[in-house]
């Protein structure tokens, strides 16, 4: 919707090519109306042959498409030039990579793709001569950080560290012992940030942030000790980069992702995106602390899985998915999420990643690996 809403404002630059979607239908027939698009995508091949009648009733020339395949396609398209890469989980991997293999300009907001396959699509990128944009507004905030010059050498521009920020969810004062009670709907409760339920469950656990720094590595060419995690309960600073002659360049702005959606629509231009003024004043103060590592356990799994290297990254990724969503189907308690990653990234045997297979097939064992471990304690 926000990406939706900045294209909106600039109907003499954007046009939209296709929609895709998972299951929502009502809310996809209502953006097909709106934006006239000549694809709409459903993940989910019955939702899409619901959405088909309701296209074909409204008396729109769109055509309907379902499954992986089709979300592959619509990414390679000749006429689109722009992708917003946004589909949550491992399910948004393979139409980012056939947008870079298509030499897509590709706005990434979908973590996944470069926690899982970070090498594979990197590399994908550089060969096909794709241009790849963070959205996520800290990996934005640090790119809008960096000079223009940068060419994946940190060094060479002088950068000491990256300061990835972050709010610390709505738990980070909760008292530990408590934990263990809290519910999908307080998970889902983020202070600063709308989101969906599997990213705001992310981010009360600090996993949406390990899974950030992942991504860092991979954007920025960063290695594990000079990206350091910053909890910022303000929201207003989304990161910073600190320089070897001791300054620190930040992005600031509201909690608002249409900030960087737009400045990626529009780079190397800037475009207004809808967001109200910050007012420094109202705000008055920043708050910055160190992160918990007996209250965020998953935010140190990360970094394990990013030197680890390999198939780790993958494994953690899968064990996550699928603990969160045993979590929000109040099968486990909330603390029991860290426990599954952990036993799963102990058992599975870390591979090196030399094709899109082995990333795959890490995740179904790692999937594999959680359930069983789940039942095995007597979780549901």
């Amino acid at each position: 919707m926000n990406t939706l809403d900045v294209i909106a404002r600039h109907p003499d630059r954007f046009r939209v090519v296709a929609l895709t979607a998972n299951r929502q239908v009502d809310r996809m027939l209502e953006q097909c109306l709106k934006f006239q698009p000549d694809y709409a995508v459903m993940l989910d091949a019955d939702c899409a042959e619901t959405l088909h009648g309701k296209i074909k009733l409204a008396g729109l020339d769109i055509e309907v498409l379902s499954g992986i395949e089709a979300l592959e396609k619509v990414a390679s398209l000749p006429q689109v030039d722009n992708v917003m890469a946004a589909i949550v989980g491992s399910a948004g991997l393979r139409p980012s990579l056939a947008a870079a293999r298509a030499g897509k300009r590709i706005l990434l907001a979908n973590k996944e793709t470069l926690v899982m396959s970070g090498r594979i699509f990197m590399d994908t990128v550089r060969q096909n001569g794709a241009t790849l944009l963070p959205i996520d507004s800290e990996h934005n905030a640090i790119f809008q950080s960096l000079p223009r010059n940068f060419s994946d050498d940190l060094g060479a521009v002088g950068v000491k560290r990256i300061l990835l920020t972050a709010s610390g969810g709505p738990f980070r004062t909760v008292p530990l012992s408590e934990l263990d009670k809290v519910t999908p709907q307080q998970a889902c409760a983020h202070p600063n940030w709308v989101m969906g339920r599997k990213i705001s469950v992310d981010s009360a656990s600090m996993m949406n942030k390990g899974l950030e720094v992942i991504e860092a590595h991979w954007l920025f060419n960063a290695a594990a000790d000079i990206i350091q995690v910053v909890i910022h309960p303000q929201s207003v600073i989304h990161s910073m980069v600190e320089y070897v002659d001791g300054s620190v360049i930040a992005q600031l702005g509201n909690p608002d992702m249409r900030t960087p959606i737009a400045y990626a629509l529009g780079y190397p231009e800037r475009i207004d995106a809808g967001v109200s003024s910050l007012d420094l004043f109202k705000i008055a103060h920043f708050d910055f602390e160190a992160p918990d590592t007996a209250r965020f356990p998953c935010l140190n799994l990360a970094f394990q899985a990013l030197r680890q290297g390999g198939t780790a990254p993958a494994t953690l990724n899968a064990a996550n998915e699928l603990a969160v969503d045993a979590f929000l189907d109040e099968r486990i308690p909330f603390k029991a999420i860290p426990l599954v990653i952990e036993e799963v990234l102990a058992k599975n045997t870390t591979k090196p990643v030399t094709k899109l297979e082995d990333v795959l097939d890490a995740d179904i064992q790692a999937r594999e690996s959680a359930l069983e471990w789940m039942l095995t304690m007597g979780y549901a």
